[in-house]
């Protein structure tokens, strides 16, 4: 037991992710992660799944895991392709914030994860917590996997 006890005091505490202090500069390898996540957000704002997705691997997907208002919770699951197909024309202004993104890269493997605010025709619509799984790819950064929390209390 004293030889179990002396190992445990000699762990060191993993820190958490320190969140940015805004958008990375450009040129930084921070800088090429966001670029792919930046697509997409433009795609969404855009209404256009093809913009949307158009730096993904198409073999990702994306999780929500919502929770209402009553208290209930659902996890929804959808392709690439799917959620592209959801992004129809509209007159809606729509738009997703990320508060205070932190990028995360280790060789040809990153993510990032941020605090989000979702904006329909400039009111808060939802709000969350945004985690994306990005992969270097033939030289270039992807968006594999995105999941994000979501409600539309407390934003």
């Amino acid at each position: 037991m004293p030889l179990l006890l002396a190992l445990l005091a000699q762990v060191t505490p993993v820190q958490p992710i320190v969140h940015g202090t805004g958008l990375p500069p450009q040129g930084t390898d921070e800088a090429s992660v966001m670029a792919p996540v930046n697509a997409l957000l433009a795609g969404i704002a855009a209404h256009d799944g093809a913009a949307a997705t158009a730096r993904v691997r198409t073999d990702g997907t994306l999780t929500a895991a919502v929770e209402r208002a009553d208290g209930s919770h659902e996890l929804r699951r959808m392709s690439w392709a799917d959620f592209a197909a959801r992004l129809k024309p509209s007159p809606q202004r729509v738009e997703e914030r990320l508060l205070d993104p932190a990028v995360e890269i280790d060789g040809d493997v990153a993510m990032v994860w941020s605090p989000y605010v979702f904006l329909v025709d400039g009111k808060v619509d939802h709000c969350g917590a945004d985690h994306f799984d990005v992969v270097r790819d033939g030289g270039s950064w992807k968006l594999l996997n995105v999941t994000w929390s979501q409600r539309s209390t407390g934003c």
